[in-house]
């Protein structure tokens, strides 16, 4: 069995499908993409995707802040869960009432701040946000670890420092997914892979960093109105019941009335994490690549870094296990932009085609390129990239007179720009002998076989696995982690997965080629060089 597939429909309802969702044996997951509000229902065995649903949004830069709307958090959510009850009704016959788990991620770090009677604050602060260097720089001299930009501490910290009006009020600190769970269930928790893009997290005791808080609270003395620690959920590894659906919970998602209360939910996670679960890479050696709005590697350790690098975070599993995180704000967002410049030409021509084709055009053209792409350069820098220096984007495409201008190149650049800062990120980790058995790359990009993954691969100098489960991606990862409620007592999240979930899986892997190796190191030393020119263009446009 190829993992998830979506499930036939069963005529008449019947069938081990029908039986999941009438029983409520199904766990329902919800993440809340940076493009996307997706939910994803599976069944018993988790390995089934029984039902879907989605809802397009998009961030927005507002006063200079990207940002999203709350009233779109919850109408995107309603949107998406009814999504996914229709495709039940018409695959199964049968509209879920109840499930036997839900799960909630979102995007990590960032900021939701409230008040005491949990009124938002100030508007929501996502990852993409790079206004915070000074808090960032201070925090990190303070703790001696790495504190990025979109760190929650770091945005926290900043609004200390600029004495923000709010702050006076504040009374609890979140992120998207621990504010959705908590309005599900009235729970002010988090999972522990989303509470390490929040504050640091002791691997020693799962939970909070205790030298660091002591730290903090002296450093900030009474300009917050609690000790940080107040201010943060409470930690929780997978596993571990994290409350129940209200009756205020059930009608936020479903407002038809439908929806029964009562159903556990299991700690909210990150992306990162619900990521790490939908691709088995939870175990120490493993690891995955996440490509979307941005792109992201994440690396389970064996033994600590020896040195702290601004490059990397130190961010755990949703079982609490030592990760090292490269992430980079800038993904395929450029890539697709280009794709519908294409997309458009050909319409305009008299030939149109779908965005897909398009993109499986581009990508199979991409194949013909040199292994260098032919000295052209492709930056994807939308907004800033703290890896790479930059606090703020300007996406751009470079060449020399001398290069060579054809169309498989530039689409070789392109895709290799996706993975240009994130390869400055690996070779960090690479030089602290990290080591890695397998890496496993999921998101959009890598629907057109045999490409993204193959460059990625070069770029890497490792093993690429891809299969049919990244396609739902976090959402699936999220339903999973709720299933392993029912099974904490018996297994380790590890053992679930790799005996339970992932045992027939069927992965396609794709070596390195050493000239593709070769090649994108040529293009990533011309990557190095030409950010000079990046940081000219934010100074001068």
């Amino acid at each position: 069995m190829t993992l998830p597939q979506s499930a036939a429909p069963q005529a008449g309802g019947q069938g081990s499908a029908a039986d999941d969702i009438r029983e409520a044996r199904t766990s329902l997951g919800i993440e809340l993409g940076s493009t996307r509000i997706k939910a994803c229902l599976i069944g018993s065995d988790a390995t089934e995707v029984l039902a879907t649903g989605s809802f397009s949004w998009e961030n927005r830069l507002e006063d200079g802040r990207w940002t999203y709307a709350i009233d779109e958090v919850w109408s995107g959510l309603q949107s998406a869960y009814a999504a996914l009850i229709d495709d039940a009704q018409e695959r199964h016959g049968i509209r879920p009432e109840t499930f036997g788990a839900i799960g909630v991620s979102a995007m990590m770090h960032g900021y939701l701040a409230f008040d005491g009677s949990g009124e938002l604050l100030v508007p929501f602060r996502t990852w993409r946000n790079t206004s915070t260097g000074a808090a960032s720089a201070e925090l990190g001299e303070l703790f001696g670890v790495n504190i990025p930009l979109r760190w929650s501490i770091a945005h926290l910290h900043q609004a200390v420092l600029d004495a923000e009006p709010h702050i006076a009020q504040l009374a609890s600190v979140t992120t998207l997914a621990g504010y959705v769970h908590e309005q599900l269930t009235g729970e002010r928790v988090l999972g522990v892979g989303d509470a390490s893009g929040m504050f640091p997290i002791d691997s020693a005791t799962g939970d909070y960093d205790e030298r660091m808080l002591r730290a903090y609270d002296a450093l900030i003395g009474d300009r917050l109105p609690a000790p940080v620690a107040q201010l943060l959920p409470a930690v929780l590894p997978a596993g571990a019941a994290a409350g129940t659906l209200t009756q205020h919970g059930a009608a936020l998602l479903d407002p038809s009335g439908a929806l029964r209360p009562g159903i556990p939910l299991c700690p909210p996670e990150g992306d990162a994490g619900t990521g790490m679960v939908a691709t088995n890479s939870v175990a120490p050696r493993t690891g995955n690549v996440s490509a979307g709005t941005s792109i992201f590697a994440m690396v389970v350790l064996e033994h600590p870094l020896a040195e702290v690098h601004h490059e990397l975070d130190l961010v755990t599993t949703p079982a609490g296990d030592a990760v090292a995180m490269v992430h980079c704000n800038n993904g395929a967002s450029e890539l697709a932009a280009w794709a519908g410049l294409f997309t458009r030409f050909a319409a305009v021509a008299g030939q149109p085609v779908s965005d897909d084709a398009a993109f499986d055009a581009l990508f199979r053209e991409a194949l013909e390129g040199e292994a260098d792409a032919g000295g052209l350069i492709a930056y994807n820098h939308l907004a800033g990239e703290p890896i790479a220096g930059l606090l703020e984007g300007r996406p751009l495409f470079v060449r020399t007179p001398e290069s060579a201008f054809t169309l498989a190149n530039f689409m070789r650049a392109q895709v290799y720009g996706v993975f240009g800062t994130l390869a400055l990120g690996m070779q960090v980790l690479a030089a602290e002998g990290v080591q890695l058995d397998r890496m496993f790359a999921h998101g959009g990009m890598f629907r057109t076989a045999g490409v993204a993954q193959r460059f990625l691969a070069g770029a890497l100098d490792a093993p690429v696995a891809v299969g049919e489960l990244a396609a739902e991606g976090g959402a699936w990862g999220i339903a999973v982690l709720a299933s392993y409620l029912s099974h904490a007592g018996d297994v380790s999240l590890v053992e679930y997965l790799d005996q339970r979930v992932f045992a027939t899986a069927s992965l396609s892997t794709v070596d390195p080629d050493p000239a593709d190796v070769a090649g994108f190191a040529s293009y990533l030393d011309r990557y190095r060089a030409g950010l000079a020119i990046e940081a000219a263009a934010v100074d001068s446009l």
